[in-house]
Parts: structure tokens; C-alpha cells; sequence
């Protein structure tokens, strides 16, 4: 075992995550290793895996998601390893450091800012020093090592100052190994081609940094290949503004559209989708679907509130582009918005929620509000009246907008969002009734919703997805003035279309059964009719036919829904057989009533 080990541990938020940090330094620093755990983890489990690897050198990333777990394994460490040499980095650490080393003295070095040139020259001095910390802390003493924070000699805290690196290009190594790529390829693996964000958004640590540092685009281009060579799910790019500069982003997507057809690779990027431009949108047409996700930051549709945080949307075009690329059918559109914001109260969101909705993106995201260290919106607390969580994640409590049970009521709001929109279950049934019932107003109707899943107890429990479907029809029968029967038709093609139709809530009127002697002849007559709608199809057996495929009666003719249903009995047929399901009209002789 090696007495001298370096370890970098990473606390990710979940297993599917990697984290990129310490794979950063793991290259930086020869030798090094680095153990990845989950804020799921135990934390007497966490301390035993750190105990079984004995490092003599622990160095922990320290973020929003996992800094008050760590703070709790801090307290542990020095009974479990006391000659263990601590350090913590990370953007959770690199403000009120003087208070950090004061309140957690077990750490004896914090890594202010980027850290992959400062933390290969404090492990060569400590290696040099054989560990010793009066030796090394005394150099320090003499002479500073940018972004290293240290306990001086003279028993002070030497905060030093938080550093980028200076030579983005040349000290920033690749993260990845490929004798490591077999474990890792079906986890979301983050990239970035570039550092820094030509934006200063108040609620962005991005703030706290001037400029964007890019890599050169040979370089970007020999790691993509990596990656698409160990054939990796999803590369997640944590660029801050992936189209900052156009003749650095335009090259990578170009590069992404020449790669061969059956490379499944989906790549991630944010992007300020209002900057792109026809060249760019004739690109994005082209690219095969699912090769491309866009995240797309509009946070709020109110020019007031985004004067406040410093921020620019050009909403018309925003609005324009997004329709545009939904047309092209290719990619997964996640666009945000941040509840909280200054000036942003009820009355507001709701037009905000009301235009970005309107939009129908594959998700909407709703996020709180957060303080982070070190960024501007520290600056606005006073002027907004903002009380907020003194511990992380330092969401939003209650400002001059909001009451707390506004922003308690929001929470809700936004399991319900999750739970249907975001999850794709019931849209359908949720965009009909706004449409008939409430004017086109979703914000309302969401609303409503919440209040009836509050008011019976639901935000406090969990629930299974088939129970969803039948608390949506409750809701909709009580709240509004619609048929059963065409709420249970909604329901039931809304549930073929979501979780590859594998859940068939019992409560709903379900007729397979019912029209089995029809659709026997559909899929084994002869000559068959099923080729007329799936050319390829060979009948194989039942259990074949029922994993892949569905045929459903509806009383409505449920393609149609974006008009007002009227009665027509209706088949249609569900093919899951491709990634996502596909739905077709088929022609069946049903009879009357049967």
C-alpha cells in the first residue's frame, strides 16, 4: 500500500454523475487517484471507503450539492485517519475562508478559485517537506502559492486570494482514461471546451471571473473522438455559454453532424439561443435526432427582473428560435426559469410561466433562486428585502415579492410540474383542458391543481405513477365542467404515450380485451392488414406482439386534440419499437357498440 497515497474525493450528487474536478487533478497531480461517492451514501459508510484507502493526502471538491455532508465527514476524519493531510476546493470553500479553517480546523489547506496549478505545486512542496506541515506551512510563510490558504506559523490564517489558471490551454489536461471508460460510459461524463461566460448574471458565480478562455479546437476535436470511440451515453459540456464565440462553436456542431450514424453519443449544451443565427440553425436542422440537447437559460420573460440581475434576453428571438428548432423534431429542448428573482412576484411568474410554457419544450424547468458565494446577488439582498437559507443549497426564503408561503406554495407547484410536465405524463389531458377551460391561461390551470393536490394532503406523500393518472381526473372532474368519459379517453392515450406505455392505470377503462377478436385478425389475418401501418412487421407470437405493440378503441378521435374533441370512435395504434412511441389511425371494423 502506498504510505504517500494523494487521494481527490468527489461527493457527486448522484451515482449517474462523474465528476470532473478530480479527474482534473488525478492528471495534474502523477500519481494521484482519485474515489467518487454520492450524497446517498452514509455517512459512517463514506468514512469507512476513506479509511480503506489510508491516503496521506485528502483533497475534497467541495460544491452547493454536497458541502454540509462534507462538513459532517470533516468532523469524523481526524478520529478515523489523524495524520491524514487535509485540503478542500471548490467554489463552496474559495469565500469566507478565514471562517471555514476556523470553524472545521481539521483542514490545513484550501484551494481558492481553479486549482490545477495551484494544487501540483502544494503537494510537490508538501512531498518535498516529507509531509511535514510546520516545514511546509513555514515556505508558505516565505512565499505564497497563488490560490493556496494556509494556517501561517504565527497561528494566523493566510487566506491568499482566488486564482484562475494562467495557461488554460497548457496546464488543463484531459480528464479521462480510457482503462477507466467501461465502468463510466453509461454515466453522464462532463466536458468543457471552454471557461468563464461573456455574461455577468447576478445569480451566476460567473460573475466573480472576467472573460472566456477557450481550448483550441484540435484539441476539442481529438477528445470528442475519445469519447465517441468508447462509445459513451451522454457527454454533458459545462461550458457557461457553449455559443460564446461562433467561430469556436460552429466547428464543434459541424463536427458532431459528420460523425457516423449509428454513434448514439448525445451531447449537452447551454447555449443563449437567441444569438444564433441562420448558419447555425441550418446545422442544428441537419443534426440526426437525439445527436444534440439544448438547455436554454430564459429564467424570466419580465425586462424589469433581468435588469435587476444584469441580464439581457431578447425574448422575440428566444421565443422564434425555440419554436423553429422544435420544428425540427431532432433534439431535446430544457429551458429554465428561476422563481425569486427581484421584482418577480405572483402576478409576474405567472406571465412569465404563461409565455415560456406556451413554447411546449421537452422540459421546463423550475428552479429556486439561490445565494451563492461569491456572486453578485449578494449585492441585492438588502434593496429586495431577501431573507434566504443560511445553509446550503441558500435558496430563497421570502423577499419584497414573495411571502414564505408563496414560496413554500411554489415548491408544491413545482413537485406537481415535475411529477406531470417534466415527467411527459398527461400532457395531453393538461394542454386540452387549458385550452377549453382555462383560456389558453396554464398558469392557472397548474395553480388550480396545486391547490386541490394540497388541500388533499398530497405534497407530504409519495406516489406512484399510476395513481397520478387517476389524481388528475379527480381533480379535472371537480374542478371543471367536462365528461368523464372524455377524460378517461384523455388519460388513456396519455398513458400510451408516456413511460413507453407500460403503465395501464387500473382505474381507467382500458379495451383490449374488449376488441381482442378484432385486432387478432389485424395482426395474424391473411393476407394481414398490419403492413399497411408497419411494413417490416413479421407476427412472431403474442407476447411479442403485446411487448411491442398496442391498439386501443377511444370513443374521440384522439389525434385531434388540439381542437375541441367531439364523438368518433377512433383505433389507434402504439408501436414501441423505437425509442420513443409512435402512434398511428388504424383502420379496424369495430361494428356499433361493441
Amino acid at each position: 500500500m502506498d504510505c504517500n497515497k494523494i487521494l481527490w474525493l468527489a461527493v457527486n450528487a448522484k451515482y449517474s454523475h462523474t465528476s470532473l474536478s478530480v479527474r482534473y487533478l488525478r492528471e495534474a497531480v502523477p500519481g494521484s487517484e482519485i474515489m467518487e461517492l454520492t450524497i446517498n451514501h452514509q455517512l459512517l459508510a463514506m468514512l469507512g471507503e476513506i479509511y480503506s484507502a489510508k491516503p496521506k493526502v485528502l483533497g475534497i471538491s467541495c460544491y452547493i450539492w454536497n458541502i454540509e455532508l462534507v462538513k459532517s465527514l470533516l468532523k469524523l476524519l481526524p478520529a478515523a485517519l489523524p495524520d491524514t493531510i487535509i485540503i478542500c476546493g471548490g467554489p463552496e470553500v474559495s469565500y469566507g475562508v478565514t471562517e471555514f479553517m476556523q470553524e472545521f480546523p481539521m483542514v490545513d489547506y484550501v484551494c481558492r478559485g481553479e486549482g490545477e496549478e495551484a494544487l501540483p505545486q502544494l503537494i510537490k512542496q508538501l512531498q518535498a517537506a516529507g509531509f511535514d506541515l510546520s516545514k511546509t506551512n513555514g515556505q508558505l510563510d516565505m512565499s505564497a502559492i497563488p490560490g493556496i490558504a494556509w494556517r501561517s506559523l504565527t497561528g494566523q490564517i493566510s487566506e491568499g486570494q482566488a486564482v484562475t489558471v494562467r495557461d488554460f490551454v497548457g496546464q488543463v489536461p484531459f480528464a479521462y482514461r480510457a482503462a477507466e471508460m467501461v465502468d463510466i460510459k453509461e454515466r453522464i461524463l462532463y466536458y468543457e471546451t471552454s471557461r468563464g461566460c461573456p455574461f455577468s448574471c447576478a445569480y451566476c458565480l460567473s460573475c466573480a471571473t472576467a472573460g472566456v478562455r477557450f481550448l483550441p479546437l484540435a484539441r476539442v476535436f481529438k477528445e470528442l473522438d475519445f469519447f465517441v470511440a468508447h462509445d459513451v451515453r451522454q457527454v454533458k459540456f459545462v461550458d457557461r455559454t457553449f455559443n460564446a464565440k461562433k467561430s469556436h462553436f460552429l466547428p464543434i456542431l459541424q463536427y458532431l453532424l459528420k460523425l457516423p450514424a449509428d454513434c448514439r453519443t448525445n451531447f449537452h449544451f447551454e447555449v443563449a439561443i437567441d444569438y444564433l443565427d441562420e448558419e447555425v440553425m441550418q446545422v442544428l436542422a441537419q443534426l440526426p435526432k437525439g445527436r444534440v440537447q439544448l438547455e436554454i437559460g430564459i429564467q424570466s420573460t419580465n425586462p424589469a427582473t433581468l435588469k435587476a440581475v444584469s441580464r439581457v434576453n431578447h425574448w422575440q428571438d428566444i421565443a422564434d428560435h425555440i419554436q423553429k428548432i422544435m420544428g425540427f423534431h431532432n433534439m431535446h429542448l430544457h429551458v429554465d426559469l428561476i422563481i425569486g428573482l427581484p421584482g418577480e412576484g405572483m402576478e409576474s411568474f405567472h406571465k412569465s410561466f404563461n409565455d415560456v410554457y406556451a413554447l411546449q419544450t421537452d422540459m421546463l424547468q423550475l428552479g429556486f433562486l439561490k445565494f451563492l458565494k461569491g456572486a453578485a446577488m449578494m449585492e441585492l439582498v438588502a434593496a429586495y428585502h431577501y431573507q434566504y437559507m443560511p445553509m446550503a443549497p441558500y435558496e430563497v426564503l421570502q423577499n419584497d415579492a414573495l411571502s414564505y408561503g408563496e414560496i413554500r406554495w411554489f415548491h408544491s407547484f413545482e413537485q406537481v410540474f415535475e411529477l406531470y410536465y417534466n415527467a411527459g405524463r398527461c400532457r395531453q389531458t393538461a394542454n386540452y383542458i387549458i385550452k377549453e377551460c382555462e383560456q389558453e391561461d396554464a398558469f392557472a390551470f397548474w395553480q388550480k391543481f396545486t391547490d386541490w393536490w394540497e388541500a388533499k394532503g398530497f405534497h407530504k406523500i409519495g406516489h406512484s405513477t399510476k395513481n397520478l393518472y387517476g389524481y388528475l381526473r379527480d381533480f379535472a372532474l371537480a374542478a371543471y365542467d367536462l365528461p368523464a368519459d372524455l377524460l378517461d379517453n384523455l388519460l388513456r392515450y396519455d398513458a400510451l404515450l408516456s413511460d413507453g406505455g407500460k403503465i395501464r392505470p387500473e382505474n381507467l377503462n382500458w379495451n383490449r380485451l374488449q376488441y381482442q377478436d378484432i385486432t387478432a385478425d389485424f395482426w395474424k389475418g391473411a393476407p394481414s392488414p398490419v403492413r399497411a401501418y408497419l411494413p417490416e412487421y413479421e407476427f412472431t407470437n403474442w407476447r411479442d406482439v403485446n411487448k411491442k405493440y398496442h391498439i386501443e378503441v377511444f370513443a374521440y378521435d384522439m389525434t385531434l386534440t388540439s381542437q375541441k374533441l367531439t364523438g368518433q370512435q377512433t383505433a389507434l395504434l402504439f408501436d414501441y419499437t423505437a425509442e420513443a412511441p409512435v402512434c398511428q389511425r388504424i383502420e379496424l371494423e369495430l361494428g356499433v357498440d361493441n
